[in-house]
This record gives structure tokens, sequence and C-alpha cells, in this order.
């Protein structure tokens, strides 16, 4: 058996709007609401690009106070491909911690967990490797959104 070896893929950084979230209550899942993003930039030594308005999350917070990432994004390289980018994660950042971060207080991200597991899709031949890899990412939440460091599973 052979040790896990990554690759730095890209950041991510999506804008998301905070004041408009939705909440749609508590479900048989959990407390669900929806964050709509507004945009982004993708940037990686094989793939540049901006996130396009429209995407959303569909966090759920469970019981225990951790919350299940649902979210689905498209990213649009500066060489004109399209990627469709969905993810779950766990995130175990509190409400108050998130408060924090919104008044512009800096929050060590070792304060909290957030990793994701993006898959990725595109028609695109360059970056039709995307098709066929694992990916993890670590995530940090910014006054703006949330900022990634995806890593390909080698």
């Amino acid at each position: 058996m052979q040790d896990v070896k990554t690759e730095f893929l890209f950041d991510l950084k999506a804008e998301f709007d905070w004041i408009g979230a939705l909440d749609m209550g508590t479900t048989p899942n959990g407390s669900r609401r929806f964050f709509y993003v507004k945009g982004g930039v993708i940037e990686g030594p094989r793939i540049k690009g901006v996130v396009l308005p429209g995407g959303g999350d569909w966090p759920t917070t469970r019981a225990d106070k951790s919350t299940i990432l649902d979210v689905r994004i498209i990213a649009h390289t500066d060489d004109g491909a399209v990627i469709y980018v969905y993810y779950r994660g766990v995130s175990t950042l509190r409400l108050d911690t998130l408060g924090r971060i919104l008044k512009g207080e800096t929050v060590d991200p070792s304060e909290y967990y957030f990793r994701i597991t993006p898959v990725f899709e595109t028609a695109s031949e360059k970056y039709g490797w995307l098709n066929r890899i694992v990916a993890v990412g670590i995530g940090q939440v910014i006054p703006s959104g949330i900022a990634y460091k995806v890593y390909g599973i080698l």
C-alpha cells in the first residue's frame, strides 16, 4: 500500500451573498440554508478563470453542530472552457465564529474544520484531466465568502 500524495491544483475564491441567505428551516436532516454565489476566481498552475454568478451553497447544520456543505458552481476559464464544479464537505464553523469573520475580525482557520471533496465535469479536452481525478480542498471563511486550496490525490 502506498502513502497518499497530492498535487496543488488551484486556489478558489467564491463570493457569497451572506446578507441574502435564505433560511429554509429545520428539515429531517437538520437546519438548512441557502447562500447565493455572486462570483469568484479560480487560479492554479494549469487553470485560470472566474466563478460565474448564479451558483449556490445549500448547507445543512446537524444536531452535532457540524455543517454538511452542498455547493454547485460554474467556472469559466480564461481560454473559454466551462467547468461544472460540485462538492460536499464538512465544516465545524460555529455561527458566532462566522459572525466574527463577517465583522472583519481575523479568525485563524485552525479554530474550525473546513474540508471539501470537489468533483469536476467539463467537455473541454484541455481540462479533461479534471474529469478523472479525486480532489480535496481545505477551506477558510473570509468576509466576502470562501477561499479554498484544492489538491488532486495522485
